[in-house]
């Protein structure tokens, strides 16, 4: 039986007028990454379709919670939601900051701030005068994390919703390298 799966994408793309790499992330749900295409495209507009891939992910499972995609007519109280957090933070002597991009499980932005804030990244990437945060932002900042539902697009959110249960299932596979709009074919 197909499945209808919802995706976390990073998309690449030199924007026109720019010197270099900028990327995004795009959230959307389809039985395949080759259905996403249109939807990548009128995510990104201003990039004249010359984006491409450098990772993504079928999202089935977050900690020990498991994602489905489900018809929006069945639909069900939620006790827990999905939450993308993009952390950024510096390193001494090093000209770059450096982010970090997580999905956390949790009842509110503020437990999934706790646990942002526990993680590996955000302890060890920060130095006085330059604390980790979240981007655009010089402490953690509740505006900046995003529950998945609410940044769908809305051809997404129309028809579909998640339900989020407790369950452990094997991680999944992150695929990480360039991969060109074109070659994508499954």
């Amino acid at each position: 039986m197909i499945s209808t799966n919802l995706y976390m994408i990073m998309l690449g793309c030199t924007p026109k007028g720019r010197i270099t790499e900028q990327h995004d992330i795009f959230f959307g749900i389809g039985t395949t990454l080759q259905d996403l295409i249109p939807d990548m495209y009128t995510f990104w507009p201003e990039a004249e379709q010359q984006i491409h891939i450098d990772a993504w992910q079928k999202v089935t499972q977050v900690e020990d919670f498991s994602i489905k995609v489900i018809p929006k007519a069945q639909a069900k109280e939620k006790t827990y939601q999905l939450f993308f957090i993009n952390l950024g933070g510096y390193q001494p002597g090093q000209f770059e900051e450096f982010h970090h991009k997580l999905l956390i499980v949790a009842t509110s932005k503020s437990e999934a701030i706790k646990k942002a804030k526990q993680t590996h990244f955000y302890q060890n990437f920060s130095f006085k005068g330059a604390v980790s945060h979240i981007d655009d932002q010089y402490g953690v900042a509740i505006d900046e994390i995003y529950d998945i539902e609410e940044i769908l697009s809305d051809k997404f959110k129309k028809e579909y919703t998640l339900n989020i249960i407790p369950g452990n299932q094997p991680p999944d596979e992150v695929h990480i390298g360039y991969l060109k709009m074109n070659k994508i074919n499954f």
